[in-house]
């Protein structure tokens, strides 16, 4: 079982490369604010990489709990759906949902794929969870997963601003600041806290 001190190394472990996918993410957003882009694409984009996320965040969750020791079939199938969907629902949209509220966008609206798009992202979600029971691998998915969080994240936003019109500099400062909070700390939960508290073997601090 994780304990307090390895939860705390892996969160700083991961901070500097959440730091680069909210760079991108905030790069991404001046493109799409000044180009400026559809709101139509940013729909579009958000769903399709939040049932991405889903997926490579049930890869990792999964196999981060296999990987140390957890053999059981339920608890398994639990935690690697709760994992994914449960964080993967918060990091991409009930955060930046807020942030949307605080900031007062004008479109600002909550969007719950295991709900509006049960059909796509649960499947999905048992699929990672499938996979990664038969062959277990973090590395690639959590890589892959902090960035499409950054970038689902940011596109639950960009679909709340009022298009052909760019945002005041207070929202295109605090922007990135809930995309760290919505992407670093969901995200090294869903991947590395959460199966690890119910894991058997303690993680080698090597292990990522």
């Amino acid at each position: 079982m994780a304990t307090f001190r390895d939860i705390t190394h892996e969160l700083k472990h991961h901070m500097p490369f959440t730091s680069i996918g909210v760079v991108t993410g905030a790069a991404l957003m001046l493109v799409f604010v000044y180009a400026p882009m559809p709101r139509r694409l940013s729909y579009h984009l958000f769903w399709s990489l939040h049932p991405l996320h889903v997926v490579l965040s049930a890869l990792a969750t999964t196999a981060m709990y296999r990987l140390h020791g957890g053999r059981n079939l339920l608890a398994t199938l639990l935690i690697g759906y709760l994992g994914s969907v449960g964080i993967a629902t918060l990091s991409d949209s009930l955060i930046p949902y807020v942030g949307e509220v605080l900031l007062n966008l004008p479109e600002k609206h909550v969007h719950l794929g295991f709900i509006e798009k049960w059909w796509l992202v649960n499947p999905l979600a048992l699929a990672g969870i499938g996979i990664a029971m038969l062959r277990p691998n973090t590395v690639v998915p959590h890589t892959g997963h902090v960035l499409l969080s950054t970038w689902a994240s940011l596109f639950h936003m960009v679909m709340a601003m009022q298009h052909g019109q760019p945002p005041g500099v207070v929202t295109l400062v605090l922007v990135p600041v809930f995309l760290f909070v919505a992407v670093w700390v969901p995200c090294c939960t869903s991947d590395i806290v959460f199966p690890l508290l119910f894991a058997r073997q303690k993680p080698p601090q090597a292990d990522h």
